[in-house]
């Protein structure tokens, strides 16, 4: 949403696409899931009266609409792009298949991957850290607002101080809040890496994946 209280920034969105398209060029195959919380969040939906499955699927359907939008951005750049839903809607989007989403990957195409889990209870933390196993993605790079995990909530506290390289029990044992418990648990059973940055300093992703220390590295060893 950019500067924005709501909805979907133009701008913000073709910067996005901009960036993702040159590590596209550069060869990486990359997949993407996308929160709806700039439209609805479901668990902020239950304080205004609607019960939690209900807001959860309201929230799911949010991430559709930010992944078509993104997807519109991604082919303005020149960028091929597809989206899939965890939830059935042909024809918007196409239904969630790992096979169909690597097949994709290999043909050049970025997938979005939409509508969460399927299931509420379910944040997209946990849906990217299903989605990035199921497929045998290398790394899950989380983008934020922040350039990494640091000791402290650097938004509040001018001391806290950041990480380049943090293991998951580090991370469990000193309560620094990388991804929720469930998306956590889920990566370090199977080995793979969170990469936490800044999604909003341009040029970022990038040099992160041109093999630059760009943000914290969360993994099982250091």
């Amino acid at each position: 949403m950019g500067d924005d209280n709501y909805g979907i920034d133009a701008n913000t969105l073709a910067t996005y696409a901009q960036q993702i398209n040159k590590v596209v060029e550069k060869g990486v195959q990359v997949g993407i899931v996308i929160g709806g919380g700039n439209i609805f969040r479901g668990l902020a939906g239950t304080q205004q009266g609607f019960d939690r499955v209900k807001g959860d699927q309201m929230g799911m359907l949010a991430t559709v609409i930010n992944s078509l939008a993104l997807q519109q951005a991604l082919e303005n750049a020149g960028v091929k792009a597809k989206v899939y839903s965890a939830i059935r809607m042909e024809p918007v989007c196409e239904y969630y298949m790992k096979e169909h989403v690597i097949a994709d990957l290999e043909e050049g195409f970025v997938t979005i991957l939409s509508a969460g889990t399927g299931n509420p209870y379910f944040t997209t933390d946990s849906a990217s850290a299903l989605r990035a196993v199921e497929i045998g993605a290398d790394a899950l790079l989380k983008g934020t607002r922040v350039d990494g995990v640091y000791t402290a909530d650097p938004e509040k506290d001018p001391s806290a101080t950041k990480y380049s390289v943090l293991s998951f029990d580090e991370a469990y044992e000193k309560r620094l809040r990388v991804m929720d418990m469930t998306a956590f648990t889920l990566c370090q059973e199977n080995d793979l890496p969170i990469e936490v940055f800044n999604m909003n300093a341009r040029g970022d992703l990038e040099k992160l994946l041109s093999g630059e220390q760009v943000g914290t590295v969360v993994c099982n060893e250091k």
